[in-house]
């Protein structure tokens, strides 16, 4: 249900008005920009589309760089594993560092490719790598799941089958994520659901929990033949999603799959908004779900948040039919994306103590896609901007704090040739983890670390000639001229959001 404070939020996206810039109050707008090299290879990668995971409180963050080696099984490749990198030329490796720090390379199972998706504040990295086999029933490279302790890979092996991924770990060591086991399913999440039915020959996915004393063990499902969990918190809960039962849906092609919370020893359904898909896309310490979930027709989808002993929530959307809560913090403030009046737009947005608000646009750039990503304690959001409804090719990062927009390339020294594209990731102090583009076309993982003024290197947001019309309302090209968020388009950034974080989308219409 959309609010009049949103309706008015909404419109105001469509003028001009002239306003000073005001500086806000409270948090940093001082930055200074710090790009990380590689591992020897061309390119490193902030971004979870890429493989990179987080970064904790003291500033240690886990990325992924190109070595010189050069990738064994190039151009074949998985893309399960491979995210947004696909087929490419090296081989690449997880990795640690702090700003201004050596990069420390965490490897890969027999030297080949690894990537991360979680770390905690101890310092344990989640991942996998390609373990050097090929799939026989896909015929691209295997990758199992990994965990790193000390700077060591732990091979978390799979549950009889030939793919496997960690989701988190907590402080406890506690992994969690998907395996493969050696029974035959025509629906398998990752061998069918995932490859958009590409795949009918493959065997069942599997949500398990992993412990060093313990091993590897399949936690269950809600009925159905398979289950994928990619987020475990510090108390030991575990979010995902299973398929209920093995008969697929006219209108997804697939068996209802629904979201759940496993915790101690016992998994529980936690519905949908009246559609037969839904997934959870992040999970907070206090056992709170955050997702997406389609509604009766499998049409529209919502975000959603589930909170002990439930029902779920429907969060709304700013205008539109669509959007995606994305990320919860401890406190239960929400970020996503949805879209606006008539789908013309999607989105950020923040949903605090149960209003949901737009969080507005960048200045002279387009405003058809916008998405948060990350969210600290103190509710300062990050995300990305693409143009041409997500299609781009280009796209900014931004910060948003105290009801304001910053484009985070007001932050890039006027010598260097990086746009910073993205970041997803941000600390309680403030500090930022992402990615931009070189201009002759290479990524880069980067550091913006808040600073004081005098400091070298250090940018004053509002002090910056270059964004002096940051805090205006956008000026763009008509609205009407915009693609809008049909169905197709969305369920093709629902395809993009899965492939991103390495987790299966939503099902989608059938045509």
């Amino acid at each position: 249900m959309k609010s009049s404070i949103l309706t008015c939020i909404t419109a105001m996206t469509l003028f001009a008005v002239q306003v000073t810039p005001v500086r806000p109050a409270a948090q940093h707008t001082r930055y200074k920009l710090v790009v990380i090299g590689t591992l020897d290879g061309p390119q490193s990668y902030g971004d979870a589309g890429h493989g990179a995971a987080n970064i904790t409180s003291q500033g240690l963050v886990a990325g992924v760089a190109d070595t010189a080696a050069l990738d064994p099984f190039y151009p074949n490749y998985n893309p399960v594993f491979s995210g947004l990198i696909g087929s490419y030329r090296y081989t690449y490796h997880v990795f640690t560092t702090r700003a201004g720090g050596a990069l420390v390379d965490l490897g890969g199972l027999e030297g080949n490719s690894s990537v991360a998706s979680f770390m905690t504040e101890n310092g344990l990295v989640s991942g996998e790598s390609l373990d050097g086999g090929i799939d026989p029933f896909t015929g691209w490279p295997a990758s199992d799941a990994v965990l790193w302790k000390d700077q060591k890979i732990i091979n978390l092996g799979t549950l009889g089958g030939y793919e496997s991924q960690a989701g988190r770990v907590n402080g406890g060591g506690q992994v969690t994520g998907f395996a493969t086991n050696a029974v035959p399913d025509l629906f398998s999440i990752i061998y069918f659901f995932f490859t958009g039915g590409q795949f009918s020959n493959g065997t069942q996915t599997r949500a398990f929990l992993w412990e060093e004393k313990t091993g590897m063990h399949d936690i269950g499902t809600l009925g159905g033949p398979d289950a994928f969990a990619p987020f475990i918190n510090e108390r030991g809960q575990i979010a995902g999603f299973s398929y209920t039962n093995s008969t697929p849906n006219s209108t997804t092609g697939v068996p209802t799959l629904d979201p759940f919370l496993w915790e101690h020893g016992k998994m529980i359904d936690l519905g949908t908004l009246g559609g037969t898909n839904g997934g959870p896309n992040d999970l907070n310490k206090r056992g709170q779900v955050v997702g997406t979930s389609n509604l009766d027709g499998d049409i529209i989808f919502h975000p959603f948040l589930w909170t002990a002993p439930g029902p779920m929530r429907d969060l709304g959307t700013l205008g539109g039919h669509f959007g995606f809560a994305n990320a919860i913090n401890d406190a239960g403030d929400i970020i996503g994306q949805a879209t606006t009046v008539d789908d013309q737009a999607l989105h950020a947005f923040l949903w605090k103590q149960g209003v949901l608000t737009d969080l507005g646009s960048l200045a002279n750039f387009d405003d058809s896609c916008i998405g948060a990503f990350g969210i600290n304690a103190k509710d300062q959001v990050v995300g990305q901007a693409v143009e041409n409804f997500c299609s781009g090719p280009d796209a900014h990062a931004f910060l948003w704090q105290n009801g304001k927009m910053i484009d985070l390339n007001v932050f890039v020294p006027p010598a260097s040739d990086l746009t910073l594209t993205e970041v997803e990731q941000i600390n309680d102090r403030g500090e930022m983890f992402g990615i931009g583009t070189r201009a002759n076309g290479e990524d880069r993982a980067f550091f913006l670390i808040p600073c004081q003024e005098g400091e070298e290197g250090c940018i004053d947001a509002y002090e910056n000639a270059a964004v002096a019309g940051q805090n205006e309302p956008l000026v763009t090209k008509s609205l009407a001229t915009q693609p809008r968020a049909t169905p197709t388009a969305m369920t093709a950034w629902r395809t993009r959001w899965a492939q991103r974080y390495h987790i299966p989308g939503l099902g989608a219409p059938r045509n």
